[in-house]
Parts: structure tokens; sequence; C-alpha cells
């Protein structure tokens, strides 16, 4: 099993108990986050607590302790701790982006990026976010970026779904349709 499954799979289940036991969500979310940005910032308990050299007992006593102390939701630092036990706190960063995939999903939102030649306002940005909303929906939140070679137009990704809309795509397919048509 790859790490990125492992994580989905703890995700799923920190959700899912998260659900039944009526936690907040997104404080869940937040204590994990903070939690891996602590384990991100501080290079030293890092490495002690991914050293295959040092035995399991101590690292869940270690993350037993800083649980304690950062007064987690008890789903999140059960979760730690479990995954101290089990030697896989190599999971973090992955189980914290599938949980906030899973987090979105739950509440209905998904995320698109949209491309453009020249920036665009925040006006037009929100009537993006209104058709894709519509097109899918779902809640969209938009990230804008700018790419001078699609030469006007858009260029809509909303999951694996690509809207193209650029000036560019559309002499792509002219080009196709014309060598087809020879």
């Amino acid at each position: 099993m790859t790490s990125k499954t492992a994580a989905t799979r703890y995700a799923r289940a920190l959700l899912d108990v998260a659900l039944q036991e009526h936690v907040d969500l997104d404080r869940v979310e937040r204590d994990l986050a903070a939690f891996v940005d602590l384990f991100e910032r501080q290079p030293a308990l890092k490495k002690v607590m991914l050293n295959p050299a040092v035995p399991v007992q101590r690292k869940r006593a270690a993350m037993t302790e800083l649980v304690a102390r950062a007064n987690l939701v008890t789903n999140v630092g059960k979760l730690l701790v479990l995954l101290a036990e089990r030697d896989r706190l190599t999971l973090l960063a992955d189980l914290l982006a599938s949980y906030r995939e899973r987090l979105l999903d739950h509440k209905k939102v998904v995320r698109a990026e949209v491309t453009t030649a020249i920036p665009i306002d925040a006006e037009r940005t929100r009537a993006i976010e209104a058709r894709l909303a519509q097109a899918t929906g779902r809640t969209v939140t938009v990230r804008t970026r700018v790419d001078p070679a699609i030469i006007g137009g858009l260029v809509a990704k909303v999951g694996s779904t690509v809207y193209d809309a650029s000036v560019s795509g559309q002499l792509q397919r002219m080009k196709q349709r014309l060598e087809e048509e020879r």
C-alpha cells in the first residue's frame, strides 16, 4: 500500500469519526494542520519521531505528551498517538492534504483553477465562480493564474474536468478539423 493510499484511509477514518461524534470538522482540520506545521518547523522533533532506531514505545510516549500539551481535539490526538504507535508519522503531510480534500468534498466545495491571458478582477472571478457552480452543482472556490500563451479567453480546470474556452484552444481545434478534412 502506498503512503498516499494509507494517508487517505486515515483521513477518511478521521472524518467519519468526527462526523459520527459531531466534532467541529474545521477544528479537526486546524488542529491537524497546526500539528503538521509544528512537526515541520521542529527538525529535531521530526528527526527523532521518524528515526526507525527510536523504539516505538518512546515515540508513543512522546506523542502522548505532545498531544496533551497541544490541547488538540480528542480525535486528532488519538490519531497522532496511533500513527506514532504504528511508526507511520511519515504520513502526516499526505494525511492533512487528504483530510482537506475529503472535508471540501463533504461540504460540497470544489476547487477550480482558472487560467487567463491577462489578470482578471474580483468581479469577473466571482462571475466565473457562479458559472462553474452552476455547471458542477457545487460551491466553487477559484484560484486564478495568468498565461499569455492562451492568447485570450480562459481555461478552467475543475477536478479532472477541463473547460477550454481559450483562443489557443479554439485555434488548435480548427487546425485539427482542417487536417482531418485533407
